[in-house]
Formats: structure tokens, sequence, C-alpha cells
């Protein structure tokens, strides 16, 4: 393990963008404020970012894996910081139900990721709106932060919060408690 690298895993929709049902279309793709700063942030502080995304609408027929790598590419251009903004990206494409490897709370690509690059999971966070977020974090022996900006506001996750994660309003709230 290589302790001094720090790293995070971020759910994309009501964590990065707006989460737009079964989003398809790159046109459609909003960042959430503060969004940029902040990942520029704790790039700075030498943070390594994954983004781990839950997108049933392909396993559902809704769209195509090529429509959810479009959109996360005009994401990534919304962004504006030097690519590549993530280290790896894992796209679940499953919807539930169905056989799945990845989705969350799957902690798979968290254990992949830690032991492909060497990671100690005390040095890595799982940042995201959604249980299946947390339980993913959470199962890989990661910290985890739930946050505000999807079906959630605080009062909703207080009785959801397991002991030690951690609740924020939004992405840039937790980046600035980084340090």
């Amino acid at each position: 393990m290589t302790p001094s690298v720090k790293a995070l895993f971020l759910d994309r929709d009501s964590t990065l963008i707006l989460d737009k049902d079964y989003l398809a279309d790159p046109a459609g793709v909003e960042v959430i404020a503060g969004v940029p700063d902040a990942l520029r942030r704790v790039q700075a502080l030498g943070f390594l970012l994954f983004l781990f995304t839950n997108q049933s609408g392909i396993g559902r027929g809704f769209h195509s894996l090529d429509d959810a790598q479009r959109v996360n590419e005009r994401m990534e251009q919304l962004l504006g910081l030097p690519r590549p903004i993530f280290t790896e990206i894992c796209i679940a494409p499953e919807a539930p139900g169905q056989p799945s490897l990845y989705r969350k709370p799957s902690p798979r690509f968290i254990h992949e990721m830690l032991a492909k690059h060497r990671l100690d999971p005390a040095h890595c966070w799982m940042v995201g709106d959604r249980e299946s977020d947390i339980d993913a974090g959470l199962a890989a022996g990661l910290r985890s932060a739930a946050l505000c900006t999807g079906k959630y506001d605080a009062a909703g996750w207080a009785p959801r919060l397991k002991p030690g994660v951690l609740c924020f309003a939004n992405f840039p709230a937790f980046a600035a408690t980084l340090g």
C-alpha cells in the first residue's frame, strides 16, 4: 500500500452533476455549483479521483453505454480541469434486480482500485448522495460522506447514517473539510 496517496471515490449524479433521470443526452449535463473549484482543491491536496456511477438506464434499455460515456465526456468538459480528471471510471450498467458485478452497493470496483493503485483504505473516501454509495464505501473499508444534494436532506439522512458516516450539504462543503 501507498499510504501517502489519498483517493476519493465519487458518485456522479447529484454529487458532481444535477441528477436527471436516465440522462443520455450530453446537452443535459449541468455541473453542480462549486464542484469544479472543489475538485481543483482536492486534486491540489493530492487526491486521486475515481468516478463510480450506477447507470441503470443502460440495463433498463433506456440508453446505451456509449450514451453514458458521452455524458461523462461532457461533464469533464464542463468541469474545465486538466484531463484526465479521473484516474479510473466505473459505469455500472445493471438495473436493480439484474445480475450485478459492480452496481453499488457492491464494493467490487473500490476493491479493485485499492489493489491496482496500492491505496490504503484509511486514506480514501466514498462520497455520494444515496445509501448505496455509502454502503459501497463502508463495505470496502473507506470513510464515507453522505451529501444532501439528492434524495435526502440532513433530516432525511439522520436516521439512515451509519456510525462514522459524515453528512454534508454538498460536495464543495465536503471538500472544504479535507486537508
